[in-house]
């Protein structure tokens, strides 16, 4: 029998677990995972990951921030009761 490719079988990431892994990728400036395992980044790769950790961030500032305001709404109407 033919071996199995371990990353033939395709799986959704957890978004923290993929961004840790472009992290990675980015320091090394290499594939840390995957067929190409041990290739450098290209500039397009490497932008793509950027790309992605900067809207992680994004999406984590508009959470938190949302957040800020539903709590001072539920104070500013605890304060008028």
């Amino acid at each position: 029998m033919a071996e199995e490719n371990k990353y033939k079988k395709r799986r959704w990431a957890i978004p923290s677990k993929r961004a840790k892994k472009f992290v990675a990728d980015r320091k090394a400036k290499v594939h840390t995972a995957g067929p190409k395992e041990g290739k450098p980044l290209t500039d397009y790769e490497s932008g793509i990951r950027s790309g992605y950790l900067m809207c992680q961030s994004d999406h984590a500032a508009i959470y938190n921030y949302k957040k800020q305001k539903e709590a001072e709404k539920a104070a500013k109407a605890a304060k008028k009761k």
